[in-house]
């Protein structure tokens, strides 16, 4: 059914509606595209009026190294990067089709990523893009705003610079889910975070080895202890035995 739609969209010139792709951060996706090679001329991917890649009769050309093509038309991003979230037009280019005539997918892509942080550090999140319009989170249940391009931050324990919103001293009311949406209301970024515990939690790793040095050392002085007493029997015996010899 898919495939159809996406067809169908190719032949109307749909520019409005959008094809959903999500990926992983560090992981690969694929942008789709269902026209076959030899209906292809041409294929042009941008971004932000930006073109991205080329790709004509004569091979691919590429300003981002980690964009290719992929079969007849479908574009791969590898390593994928927080920055990649958001719209990309591709312009198919068909044979005996005139420019103004070209056909066009877009598409909106979804990049999701986790994190975990110690209760008290600072949580440091690189989700605000310039597509970025409202940041949210439901770590209370519901999602709730906690920055917005025209208001910025919404209490003092957050800042926002170089595109980076940070939480100053993270709580355990701060772990949940954190989206990024743009000004339509699109999913450009999903990042989980989860709490990986407290300074206090971390500092029982030396208790717990005192502990196991304790029972070691507990181990060993019985031990010792054991062959003392062995010893002084040893020797009961033997001046028992030279008495009982003498008489």
């Amino acid at each position: 059914m898919f495939p159809i739609l996406l067809l169908f969209c190719f032949v109307n010139n749909c520019g409005t509606s959008s094809v959903p792709v999500t990926g992983k951060k560090g992981g690969n996706v694929t942008l789709p595209c269902e026209f076959e090679a030899r209906q292809i001329s041409d294929l042009v991917l941008s971004r932000v009026s930006k073109t991205i890649l080329v790709c004509g009769s004569k091979g691919c050309e590429s300003k981002n190294s980690r964009v290719f093509k992929e079969g007849a038309c479908n574009i791969g991003i590898m390593d994928l990067r927080l920055s990649d979230a958001g719209i990309y037009i591709l312009y198919v280019y068909r044979n005996n089709d005139q420019p103004e005539l070209e056909r066009k997918i877009k598409y909106q892509l979804h990049i999701q990523d986790t994190s975990s942080v110690r209760i008290g550090d600072q949580l440091k999140l690189d989700v605000l893009l310039v597509s970025a319009n409202k940041v949210e989170t439901n770590s209370s249940g519901k999602w709730t705003e906690v920055w917005s391009r025209d208001h910025g931050v919404c209490n003092d324990r957050l800042n926002d610079s170089d595109g980076t919103l940070t939480i100053k001293e993270f709580t355990a009311s701060d772990v949940g889910t954190y989206r990024v949406l743009d000004s339509d209301g699109e999913i450009l970024i999903t990042v989980t975070v989860t709490e990986s515990g407290s300074a206090e939690a971390n500092t029982s790793s030396p208790h717990s080895a005192q502990e196991h040095w304790s029972w070691v050392e507990k181990f060993l002085f019985g031990y010792v202890i054991s062959i003392f007493f062995a010893y002084i029997v040893i020797m009961v015996i033997q001046i028992v035995l030279r008495v009982a010899g003498m008489l």
